[in-house]
């Protein structure tokens, strides 16, 4: 089974400003904001790769125009970088209405062999990085005091075990349990929280990374007997920053065709 056609913005997100990290290139960062812009958004688009957050922030403002794309420069392991990205959000645009927690690391590595420097790097940047910006994100929406959403990206492997994959594995459940923990305290500021949880979404990066072989037997374990596009888990980060999910918080969304 092929993927399906793209589908048509939908102004779903008109007027709203989104802050989306991880953005530069062609993973899940840069196909929600991508698909933000489509929605009718304002987006600030925050990377670790200075070169390829330029580059992907002039391709999507030549398309959608300067005035509704903007990048800042951003490693979420540096809490000075993380605070400078939600300022500038705010600075520029006026407001924050939407976050996307996309940043994240992985590796394989047998628990036996981990070193702590593998385990401790891969929770800085997908757990403690999330941890930071949600931070970040929830201090300047209760300071406007207008809501909001923050939609973090997890993993199924927080769910599913995974050779070789505990430290990336804790991670995204430590994503997962902050939140639904964060969840709870946002909504007396009328903000929510929610997550997606992947199971295999394809990107040249991921291709770098992961050995072909893991990629044939991960694909096998899909029902459609495919990966999905980044663009698909895209769609329900939309959905879940869009009104659509109003009643929504606290959840983890698998975005996933796996076997049961």
């Amino acid at each position: 089974m092929g993927a399906p056609d793209y589908l048509p913005g939908h102004g779903l997100l008109t007027g709203r400003t989104a802050v989306v990290t991880a953005a530069a290139g062609a993973g899940i960062g840069g196909a929600t904001a991508r698909r933000f812009l489509e929605e009718g958004a304002r987006v600030v688009i925050g990377d670790a790769h200075a070169r390829r957050l330029k580059e992907s922030a002039q391709a999507l403002a030549e398309e959608f125009g300067a005035d509704r794309v903007t990048a800042l420069t951003c490693d979420v392991t540096d809490e000075e970088q993380v605070r400078a990205l939600f300022a500038h959000a705010e600075r520029v645009h006026g407001r924050l209405d939407i976050v996307v927690n996309n940043a994240g690391l992985g590796g394989t590595a047998e628990l036996t062999e981990m070193t702590d420097g593998e385990w401790t790097k891969i929770l800085d940047v997908t757990l403690n990085g999330t941890f930071r910006c949600t931070r970040a994100a929830l201090r300047s929406l209760k300071a406007a005091g207008t809501g909001g959403v923050v939609v973090n990206n997890a993993s199924v492997v927080g769910w599913r075990a995974q050779r070789g994959q505990a430290h990336y594995a804790a991670a995204k459940a430590g994503v997962m349990a902050l939140t639904r923990c964060a969840a709870l305290e946002a909504a007396d500021y009328g903000v929510r929280v929610n997550a997606v949880a992947p199971s295999l979404a394809m990107h040249p990066h991921l291709a770098k990374v992961t050995s072909a072989e893991l990629l044939a037997e991960l694909t096998e374990k899909e029902a459609f007997g495919r990966y999905a596009e980044p663009w698909e888990v895209a769609n329900v980060i939309v959905f879940l920053a869009s009104g659509y999910s109003s009643y929504m918080t606290g959840e983890v969304v698998a975005v996933s065709s796996q076997h049961a």
